[in-house]
């Protein structure tokens, strides 16, 4: 691929005393949190991985989570901005039993990549400080580097049903029809392919999350966060089934359940307050993935499907932010200066 014309810019005039824009601060310690939580989630995976490779692959991006972590830390501290907390030793159980088999941890590992390089891929356009940017950059890079292992083991191993195959068009045509746009009635067309790949990435999202909300209603503690992980599992199944159909319709795949990749332990390697956050964390990333799937969508009876998908989401991510309040749990991001209560001191 060719290289892009370079442009020469004055660095004279970068100021290296140059404070944090909330874009900066936002998605740093978006970042940090992220990769806390990854962190941990981890380090039980690394106690109990065999296959060789796969282990390879989990080291390389706990080596990336700690990495992350440690840059913008130095960031931070450099600006006498505080730190988060995140999540700590309090929050895993070196002791638990394995919780999810191998062929998981790839899995665990593709959503997160995706996740992670979403965050990175918002903050770039918007990040102004050339060393911030630069962090993000390699953040980018890092990230498709893993995501290629990933694929790439996933392909070798045989342990991913490959997105879809459609025809090759045999010429350029247009749209002339308005019922091209009918989700309907008799005559309906056939899936385009903007259509067939996100209706496949939202599957593969949610078998994911599915098979960890599995895991956490197994292991958690408390029944109140049972009950929310089992309104989970139901929320999300529903979902696939709806999605996997639309594609069966048309005699397309879709990705496997990996339910079956749970074990049967009841001890838990993480606090409840570290799941709860992850699932908040996760359906709120599903939420970005609706919008993205609604904005290419032509076809009114896949936007009315990602319409009460989304609905149903937003709730679920809803009551998890409200049950983590509720515990003390939720870490408040940076945020605006209240002028009105600073003007009333």
């Amino acid at each position: 691929m060719k290289s892009i014309k370079p442009i020469q810019f004055d660095t004279s005039k970068v100021n290296p005393n140059e404070k944090f824009t909330s874009v900066e601060m936002a998605k740093l310690w978006a970042t940090y949190m992220g990769n806390s939580l990854s962190n941990h989630i981890l380090r039980h995976f690394l106690q109990h991985v065999e296959d060789e490779d796969i282990k390879t692959l989990v080291e390389n991006a706990y080596g990336l989570t700690e990495e992350f972590m440690s840059k913008i830390k130095g960031f931070m501290e450099k600006e006498n901005f505080p730190v988060p907390q995140g999540y700590t030793d309090d929050d895993f159980n070196s002791a638990a039993p394995r919780l999810f088999e191998d062929e998981f941890y790839v899995h665990y590992l593709k959503y997160a990549a995706k996740a992670g390089l979403s965050i990175y891929a918002i903050a770039l356009p918007l990040v102004m400080r050339l060393d911030i940017r630069e962090f993000f950059v390699q953040c980018g890079m890092v990230t498709i580097e893993l995501l290629e292992q990933i694929n790439g083991l996933l392909m070798d191993k045989g342990l991913i049903i490959k997105p879809p195959v459609l025809p090759i068009p045999d010429r350029i045509d247009f749209i002339n029809r308005k019922s091209y746009l009918d989700g309907f009635g008799r005559n309906l067309r056939s899936l385009h392919a903007l259509e067939v790949t996100h209706l496949y990435d939202n599957i593969e999202n949610n078998v994911t999350s599915k098979a960890l909300l599995i895991g956490f209603s197994q292991v958690a503690r408390s029944k109140q966060l049972r009950d929310f992980f089992i309104r989970g599992i139901e929320v999300t199944d529903k979902m696939v089934e709806q999605m996997k159909a639309k594609l069966h319709k048309e005699n397309l795949p879709s990705p496997a359940l990996l339910d079956h990749l749970v074990t049967n332990s009841t001890i838990s390697p993480y606090s409840d307050k570290l799941m709860l956050s992850h699932k908040a964390d996760m359906f709120s990333m599903k939420i970005r993935s609706m919008g993205n799937s609604m904005a290419v969508n032509g076809r009114k009876d896949i936007g009315l499907l990602y319409g009460k998908t989304l609905m149903n989401v937003a709730l679920y991510a809803e009551d998890a932010a409200e049950i983590l309040i509720e515990h003390g749990w939720m870490e408040q991001p940076p945020h605006a200066a209240d002028r009105d209560k600073l003007a009333s001191e």
